[in-house]
C-alpha cells in the first residue's frame, strides 16, 4: 500500500507508473487497474531456491539475479528516471543490473540487514540508532530518508488530523486492527478480551482485510458481543480519528496511528517489528509491554491499565502527533526531485528584492548577524556574491513567484548552505523541498562538490529540523564566553 500512496502523489506530479512484481494479492491488482496504472507480473520460476543474505530471500520465489533480468526485460521500453525498489529479499546484487535501465534507484527498506545500491533509501520507521544503521551499507553519497518524519501515509491521515487534537478524558471507543491478513488471529484473541472489559458503554470496532483466515469466526464474534466489524475498511482514517484507544499490530498502521495521536496497545506479529516497537515504546509513542505466556491475561491486564490512565493515553497521543504529521509523503517525492520549484541564479535585478528579504526581522533572527543591513552595504556584498566564482546566489520559484533564497560559499569540494524562505511564505515542508531542489542544482552545475555543511544558531529549532530533516548529520556545536577582565 505504500508503494501505491507513492506513486499516486507521483502521479499527481506528472510522473508515468509501472509496476513489476513476483507476487500481487488480488485485491491489490484490482487497487492498480483502478488508479489506471501499468502493470507487469512476474511468473515464479520453476527453480525457486536462493542462497540469499538473510531469512527473507525464499519470499522472492526466485534468484535475484533471475528476478533482476526479468524486471530489466519488463522495463525495457524506456529509460526510467527512478526505479522504486521495496522487498526485503532484494539487496545491491539485485538493484546493480537495474541501473541499466533505471538512471537513479529508490530504496525503502527498515531490515538494515544487507547492502543495497541506491541513490536514496527511505526507512520510515523510528529506531534509537537510526542515523548509525546503515553505515557500511549504502554509498556515502545515498540520501538518507530516516524516520517517521517520512512515514508514507494517503492524504485522508493529514485530512483528518487537522480535524482532531490530542486525546483527553474517558477511553469511550476503541479500535482492533491487526493488518489485513493476521495469520495468528490475534483480532480473534483480542475480542475474547474485549468482551470481559466492555461494559456496553464502550463502542469496539473491529477491522479485518477482506482475505483473513478467520474471517467468519471473527463476523460470527463481533455479533455476538455487539462489536462492529468491518471488513475491507475503505475508512482507517476516519476510524483511527474516532476512536480513543486502539489495539493492533506494528508496521505501517504504528504510523497512521501516531498521525491521528491515537494511543495503542502494540503487539509484535512479527519477527522483524521487535525493535520497532520496543524503541517507539521507549519515546512513548506507543504503550507496548512485554507479553508472558499468559497472553489473555496479560492485555487483558495492560488494556484495563491504558484505558483507565488518561493521563499516559494524553502523552502517548501527543507524542505521536509530534513525531508524525502526515506529510512524509510530500518529504519522499520532493527528495525524488518530483518538485514544482524551480531553481535560478540570482540576477542583478534581484537585488531589491533580496534587500528587503535580508532586513525581515525573521529572516535575521535565523541569521548569524541580526542587526539591519544599509543599503550602501548590501549592495556592496551583492555585487561581490555575484562577481565570485566561489560563491552561488539562488532563488526558488514556484510558477514564477519567489518562495526562497539559498546560498553556496564554495571551498575547494565543501560548500557551507545558507537558506530562508521569501517572508510571508507558508513555512510547512517549503523548506525543505526549497533546500533539495538547490542541491540538486548545486549536483548538476557543480559537480566537484562533495559534501554540504551548514551553521545553525543554538536557538533555532526550525532549522535544525530543516537540516536534521534533509540528511544532514549535527557533529558540533559552537560555545562562547566573555571573561569579564
Amino acid at each position: 500500500m505504500r508503494c501505491l500512496t507513492l506513486a499516486d502523489e507521483l502521479k499527481q506530479r506528472g510522473a508515468r507508473i509501472h509496476f513489476v512484481s513476483r507476487h500481487l494479492p488480488g485485491n491489490c491488482v484490482e487497487l492498480l487497474a483502478t488508479g489506471n496504472y501499468k502493470y507487469t507480473p512476474l511468473i515464479d520460476s520453476a527453480d525457486s531456491s536462493e542462497s540469499g543474505d538473510d531469512d527473507y530471500s525464499h519470499w522472492l520465489g526466485t534468484s535475484q539475479q533471475e528476478d533482476a533480468e526479468e524486471t530489466i526485460r519488463a522495463l525495457s521500453d524506456k529509460a526510467w528516471d527512478w526505479l522504486v525498489v521495496d522487498h526485503y529479499a532484494l539487496s545491491e546484487r539485485w538493484e546493480t543490473p537495474l541501473r541499466k535501465i533505471a538512471k537513479r534507484i529508490f530504496v525503502i527498506d527498515d531490515l538494515a540487514n544487507r547492502s543495497h545500491d541506491c541513490d536514496v533509501l527511505l526507512d520510515q520507521n523510528f529506531y534509537e540508532d537510526m542515523d548509525s544503521r546503515y553505515i557500511g551499507k549504502v554509498s556515502q553519497r545515498c540520501s538518507l530518508l530516516l524516520g517517521p518524519r517520512y512515514a508514507v501515509l494517503r492524504e485522508e491521515f493529514y485530512r483528518i488530523r487537522q480535524t482532531i487534537g490530542p486525546r483527553f478524558g474517558a477511553a469511550k471507543r476503541i479500535l482492533v486492527f491487526f493488518g489485513g491478513v493476521d495469520r495468528n488471529n490475534f483480532t480473534a484473541k483480542t475480542i475474547g478480551v474485549l468482551k470481559d472489559i466492555q461494559d456496553g458503554s464502550i463502542q469496539v470496532d473491529v477491522v479485518l482485510g477482506a482475505q483473513h483466515p478467520f474471517g467468519d469466526q471473527i463476523k460470527s464474534q463481533c455479533a455476538d458481543y455487539g462489536f462492529v466489524c468491518h471488513v475491507q475498511s475503505t475508512r482507517m482514517a476516519d476510524l483511527m480519528g474516532q476512536a480513543d484507544v486502539a489495539i493492533g499490530a506494528g508496521g505501517v498502521a504504528t504510523w497512521e496511528r501516531c498521525c491521528l495521536g491515537l494511543p495503542t496497545l502494540t503487539i509484535c506479529t512479527a519477527e522483524n517489528q521487535h525493535k520497532q516497537i520496543a524503541d517507539a515504546a521507549g519515546e512513548c509513542l506507543v504503550y507496548a509491554p512485554d507479553i508472558g505466556d499468559e497472553w489473555s491475561n496479560d492485555i487483558q491486564l495492560h488494556m484495563k491499565a491504558l484505558m483507565g490512565n488518561s493521563h499516559l493515553r494524553h502523552l502517548i497521543s501527543r507524542n505521536g502527533m509530534k513525531a508524525v504529521d502526515g506529510r512524509g509523503v510530500s518529504r519522499v517525492v520532493a527528495a525524488l526531485g518530483f518538485t514544482d520549484i524551480e531553481i535560478r541564479e540570482a540576477r542583478q535585478d534581484d537585488e531589491k528584492d533580496i534587500f528587503e528579504w535580508r532586513n525581515d526581522r525573521r529572516v535575521r533572527a535565523a541569521s548569524r548577524g541580526s542587526d539591519m543591513i544599509g543599503w550602501e552595504q548590501h549592495q556592496k556584498w551583492f555585487a561581490s556574491v555575484l562577481r565570485s566564482p566561489d560563491r552561488v546566489l539562488l532563488i526558488g520559484e514556484r510558477n514564477g513567484v519567489p518562495v526562497g533564497v539559498v546560498r553556496f560559499d564554495i571551498s575547494n569540494n565543501e560548500a557551507e548552505v545558507s537558506i530562508y524562505l521569501v517572508p510571508g511564505m507558508s513555512q510547512s515542508g517549503q523548506g525543505q523541498e526549497l533546500l533539495r531542489s538547490a542541491e540538486r542544482w548545486l549536483g548538476e552545475n557543480r559537480p566537484s562538490v562533495m559534501s554540504l555543511v551548514a551553521e545553525v544558531r543554538g536557538d533555532n529549532e526550525r532549522s535544525e529540523r530543516l537540516f536534521l530533516g534533509s540528511g544532514y548529520v549535527a557533529k558540533s556545536r559552537w560555545f562562547s564566553k566573555g571573561i569579564r577582565q
